[in-house]
């Protein structure tokens, strides 16, 4: 995901009507003639009006989705409804201002809270849950049957089942220049190999501007551990991670070129100032729409693998309007919104039921998804990032060595 301020925008709302409120019930009769009889008809019922107020981490792209796709959909089915959208920063700090504004609200002892909806990252799930500040909406969702994914139910260690619903899952791959790399390394140790020998034409962004480089590091460090299953499944152990101070040593003196963000590495490559780098599929793909990338750039991810994440669909437990979140949480996961504007305009793979979706999706938008990195590759290839504890320590541990 691109690389935005990392501030959160205030999360004051004005007050708001309860969701189940709009409903004009003074309207009055008109006469109507049925088999030549006066009778009154009955009045119909406005449409109800609702207000939400949506949060979410992520780029300025994770607040267009919203504004420019989905809130104009909902206000279709429900005229006169407001939907709120504020963007609390990117990465994992975005998240972790959402947690910080329910925790400080639950811990004031408000009994309604002013964020009806948030879209946060696997990485706050655990302190969400644990604080007791969600909803186990899912079974009340009208998508239920589609919750099919390992990280519907299990997140980086902790157990998400019914509290979430994936809006979609985005995957980090390598993209490289073709005329440059003739033979895409097959594996890491092929992929080092090439570092060392073409230096500084490797680009990421290290572990601080943005999840790119992150997965690049952690990738790099599963690789080398031989311990993906144990840090990515726990239960934690510490002696695990004895290994990482010379791993990281060893990644850092690899002779890479440091990019300033996810869009600095696609810029860079674009450019011809580096040949390859970790980037995100769906940022990659959406420059090449926008005619920011060369279409003639590939996609592909070396062995072992390297990790993606899913963004999560949550509900606070103590929501001001849980009906209205519920119904927009819908929108938001149908197959009608997942084909349309997660797969389709944004180029992420579906949050929910694969095998709903695909039937739905244009030739053009399978060949472009799928161009590059095929559903074998992902289903091989693609990582989970370490339970909570592992992935703060390995954070630290690049940091420190």
């Amino acid at each position: 995901m691109k690389k935005i301020m990392n501030v959160l925008c205030a999360l004051t709302f004005t007050a708001i009507v309860t969701a189940g409120c709009g409903a004009n019930t003074a309207a009055t009769s008109t006469p109507a003639v049925t088999n030549g009889t006066n009778a009154a008809a009955p009045a119909a019922a406005a449409p109800k009006k609702y207000e939400i107020n949506l949060a979410t981490a992520g780029d300025t792209n994770m607040t267009d989705l919203q504004e420019k796709n989905v809130v104009g959909e909902f206000q279709k089915k429900y005229a006169g409804s407001q939907v709120r959208v504020v963007n609390s920063g990117a990465g994992d700090g975005g998240t972790q201002k959402i947690f910080e504004k329910l925790k400080a609200q639950k811990d004031a002892g408000k009994t309604e809270w002013d964020i009806d909806l948030a879209i946060v990252h696997q990485s706050g799930m655990q302190q969400l849950i644990d604080n007791n500040l969600l909803d186990k909406w899912v079974p009340q969702s009208a998508n239920k049957q589609y919750v099919v994914s390992p990280d519907s139910k299990n997140s980086l260690g902790t157990n998400v089942e019914g509290y979430v619903i994936p809006l979609f899952h985005s995957q980090v791959a390598f993209a490289y220049n073709p005329d440059k790399i003739k033979q895409f390394p097959a594996n890491f140790e092929e992929l080092t190999a090439w570092i060392k020998a073409n230096p500084k034409r490797f680009g990421y962004n290290g572990i601080q501007n943005g999840a790119s480089g992150v997965a690049f590091a952690t990738a790099y460090t599963y690789w080398k551990s031989g311990d993906y299953k144990a840090l990515s499944q726990g239960p934690f152990d510490a002696a695990l991670e004895q290994k990482w101070p010379a791993i990281m040593k060893e990644l850092k003196a690899l002779p890479v070129t440091y990019t300033n963000g996810n869009n600095g590495t696609l810029d860079m490559l674009n450019r011809g100032e580096i040949d390859m780098g970790p980037v995100w599929v769906d940022m990659f793909n959406l420059w090449v729409d926008e005619g920011r990338m060369n279409p003639n750039y590939g996609l592909k991810i070396a062995d072992p693998g390297i990790p993606g994440q899913p963004m999560y669909v949550v509900i606070p437990k103590n929501a001001k309007n849980k009906e209205a979140a519920i119904l927009y949480a819908d929108l938001l996961t149908s197959p009608e919104i997942q084909t349309k504007v997660i797969v389709e305009k944004n180029s992420w793979y579906p949050g929910i039921d694969a095998a709903v979706i695909l039937p739905l999706v244009s030739e053009a938008g399978k060949k472009k998804l799928f161009k590059d990195i095929t559903a074998d590759d992902l289903n091989k290839r693609g990582q989970s990032f370490p339970i909570n504890t592992y992935f703060d320590h390995l954070k630290t541990a690049y940091e420190k060595n």
